[in-house]
């Protein structure tokens, strides 16, 4: 049994700054509860019923607290919401990865200037290596919105951003809140209940007074060292993935990911 009292002042922290994004979005109150209603639905009913047999609606209700008719409401449309933006946020970050890695477009170990398409190597070629089917037009226009490649005059591609982060919309970029968080608290589920051995890796390191400049230099380093390491476990991931090389051994089927974040705040001491 978890300590509720712990879990509500863990959610009160949590919950701050998403209301915050709520708020910002003119989410109100009860649109973020019925939101969260038919969340409460969905994952007690993906949890599986008595011996293996279908969640019934008053085992959900008596799970969730909610009323039986809600529950019956709920179920009906309790679906999750589209992955579009996510897959596309995937899609995009995995070209930037092979760019970056993949020796035939490298030149020097530097990401090579890209014609779109035609002489090989190109855009296009890195497009259909690294994305499925996305058209290489759509893929180029996505990272130009992003400022992750810029185009000449003579049409060569260049990468001036080693990372892709969408700007064009804030659903795209509400929709990193979504998954990157979520990853964050699957992690931290598992280490609630998991031994030495099989917790999964989760640290942060911080100083609680820390100078402008420092503050300032911290950025710059975190982002340098930050990118370089998640380059170096991209290389990795794409050695053993069976997509890449079938010719490995082993069942397939698993996906890890590894998340940095920064974050940032006023000391007690005073504000930054």
């Amino acid at each position: 049994m978890q300590d509720t009292a712990a879990l509500a002042q863990a959610l009160d922290q949590l919950l701050e700054p998403l209301v915050e994004v709520l708020l910002r979005g003119g989410m109100p109150h009860k649109a973020f509860a019925e939101l969260a209603k038919g969340v409460y639905v969905r994952v007690a009913e993906g949890e599986g019923g008595v011996a293996g047999r279908k969640q019934s609606t008053s085992r959900i209700a008596v799970r969730t607290g909610l009323t039986r008719k809600d529950v019956r409401r709920l179920r009906i449309g309790s679906v999750p919401p589209s992955a579009a933006s996510s897959e596309r946020y995937s899609r995009a970050s995995r070209v930037v990865t092979g760019w970056l890695r993949d020796e035939r477009f490298l030149e020097g170990g530097q990401p090579a200037v890209l014609p779109f398409d035609g002489v090989e190597p190109s855009f296009a070629m890195l497009v259909k290596g690294f994305s499925g089917d996305v058209p290489p037009r759509a893929m180029l226009d996505e990272l130009l919105s992003a400022g992750t490649v810029s185009v000449d005059e003579e049409g060569q591609v260049r990468l001036v951003e080693r990372g892709y982060l969408p700007r064009r919309g804030e659903a795209d970029k509400l929709q990193i809140l979504g998954s990157d968080v979520a990853g964050l608290i699957s992690t931290i589920r598992r280490n609630l209940d998991a031994g030495p051995e099989d917790a999964w890796y989760q640290r942060k390191v911080f100083g609680d007074n820390l100078s402008v400049p420092a503050l300032a230099a911290l950025r710059r380093l975190t982002a340098e060292t930050a990118q370089a390491f998640l380059e170096h476990i991209a290389v990795w991931m794409a050695e053993h993935d069976l997509d890449e090389h079938p010719e490995l051994e082993g069942p397939g089927g698993g996906r890890a990911g590894i998340g940095i974040y920064y974050f940032e705040e006023p000391s007690e001491e005073g504000s930054a």
